[in-house]
């Protein structure tokens, strides 16, 4: 009977570290969605910042 109880909170103990390994990877997926995102953000109001300022330009002439 104690090795049943030991083999179950072996298992509990199994999936808590699984469930809180899963966590963090998740986490650190979401930073690394965020970070990539506000790049591609910048990339894009840089263009569009560079393309007003062309288009200023041409309006003028």
């Amino acid at each position: 009977m104690a090795k049943k109880q030991n083999d179950q909170g072996l298992a509990e103990g199994i999936k808590e570290t699984a469930g809180a390994a899963f966590h963090t990877v998740h986490s650190a997926l979401e930073t690394t969605e965020n970070v990539a995102m506000n790049a591609v953000d910048a990339v894009k109001n840089a263009a569009d910042n560079l393309t007003g300022d062309r288009n200023k330009e041409r309006n003028q002439d």
